[in-house]
């Protein structure tokens, strides 16, 4: 599990435009990355929906939201139009991403049986592009809040 202190590997990621995106593209300012499992189930879409609603404050704090899973650019597209979220979203390589490196995809188990998937994650990087907080195992109800207070504090 990713720590404080450690710099964020810079892995290239897919946009929903068919862009893409890697953390060094927000060096020079804060920059929260929250790793979720899949769009449109309960727990992701609140805390998409979460961030979306304070990204204002996120910005009026120096800090831009980025928010990571391996579905595809086109189910991120269909997640961004159906909850009108407006944090930016990038789907994560199937192997060797930016979730792999940090040890966020990793093997769970659920009902008896083994799978890989993504372990609900949140990352605050400070401009210098090293991590400043690590939220592992993350709770979603009041957690958007939690991240704003810390990014407000460096």
């Amino acid at each position: 599990m990713p720590e404080a202190g450690t710099t964020i590997p810079d892995t290239v990621m897919e946009t929903p435009d068919g862009g893409t995106v890697k953390p060094s593209d927000f060096k020079g300012q804060k920059l929260v990355i929250f790793f979720y499992p899949k769009d449109n189930t309960p727990g992701c879409t609140t805390e998409a929906k979460d961030f979306s609603e304070l990204k204002a404050e996120f910005e009026k704090a120096g800090t831009a939201i980025l928010g990571v899973s391996k579905d595809s650019p086109k189910k991120h597209q269909n997640f961004i139009a159906k909850h009108d979220l407006t944090v930016a979203l990038a789907t994560d390589a199937e192997e060797g991403g930016l979730s792999d490196e940090l040890g966020v995809w990793t093997e769970k188990k659920m009902y008896g049986r083994t799978f890989m998937g993504m372990v609900r994650t949140t990352l605050l990087v400070d401009e210098t592009g090293k991590i400043a907080q690590a939220w592992n195992k993350v709770k979603v109800k009041g957690h958007a809040e939690e991240v704003l207070a810390a990014a407000k504090s460096i």
